[in-house]
């Protein structure tokens, strides 16, 4: 089944929403999608609490890996993040990026699998749901239209699913495989078909603090390209490293980091 074409004159209609949480990426991914493709419509979910995350990694990790994981976003990042802030800065300047808050039309709903959710969804009848940020959206919120839905993954998959794609190549010495997919979303983590994928080199300047401005700079003219695809209707996957095996990446923790800072310098 496909969604009908929406009518020019039906002021719920867009062509092109944007499902998300908001952040950083989230918001360079809207304001180039709205510089493209006028009247973009943002579906933003409220984010899941911190406790609820790690209750959930606990449950599927184990409690020490967790509770690593936790001592290094706690303890690490957020000097990183300061330290990181004229790069990040700098990258965005050099990318065109706009990091400033959404503006425009914005419906707020409680989860991405909601009922309200969906109702948006069917109201707005998109031709392509481009998907970021969002926790696992379920088979009921994926089949509520009949549009493709699109994610930008800072990773290469299969063997860069999960999170921190870029900081696991590094890490395993696969400084060629630093780069981003967007894939057609399924009910998997980043299993979805590979629609365009590219790879990008790191500087000294560069830190776990600044790989995902780096992974949303060089992800968003690919994804562009396919949302032009899937608006034409022309969605065929290009799956570039289909030869590399599958493999579900988490956080690091703090004694991980530590150790591959020391061992490889992979800040």
């Amino acid at each position: 089944m496909s969604s009908p074409t929406p009518s020019p004159a039906d002021p719920e209609a867009a062509p092109v929403v944007l499902l998300a949480q908001d952040g950083p990426s989230t918001r360079a991914v809207y304001h180039a999608l709205a510089r493209e493709f006028p009247g973009v419509v943002a579906v933003i979910e409220r984010p899941v609490s911190r406790w609820q995350l790690l209750r959930r990694r606990a449950k599927r990790l184990g409690l020490i890996p967790v509770i690593g994981q936790f001592l290094f976003v706690a303890l690490c990042v957020p000097v990183m993040s300061r330290r990181g802030t004229r790069r990040i800065a700098e990258i965005a300047r050099r990318h065109g990026m706009d990091l400033s808050p959404i503006e425009g039309r914005v419906v707020e709903v409680p989860s991405v699998n909601s009922g309200e959710a969906r109702a948006a969804l069917r109201r707005l009848r998109p031709r392509v749901v481009v998907v970021n940020g969002t926790r696992i959206i379920g088979e009921e919120t994926l089949s509520a239209v009949g549009a493709p839905f699109v994610n930008t993954h800072a990773g290469i998959t299969p063997l860069y699913r999960g999170v921190h794609g870029g900081y696991w190549a590094l890490a395993e010495g696969r400084p060629d495989l630093v780069g981003t997919t967007v894939h057609l979303l399924d009910r998997g983590v980043d299993t979805g078909d590979p629609l365009a994928q590219v790879t990008f080199a790191v500087t000294n300047a560069d830190s776990f603090a600044t790989y995902p401005y780096l992974h949303t700079a060089h992800g968003i003219p690919a994804l562009l390209g396919v949302v032009r695809r899937a608006l034409n209707g022309n969605l065929e996957p290009e799956p570039n490293h289909s030869e590399l095996p599958s493999k579900l990446r988490y956080h690091p923790t703090l004694w991980g980091y530590l150790a591959t800072r020391i061992a490889k310098g992979v800040r």
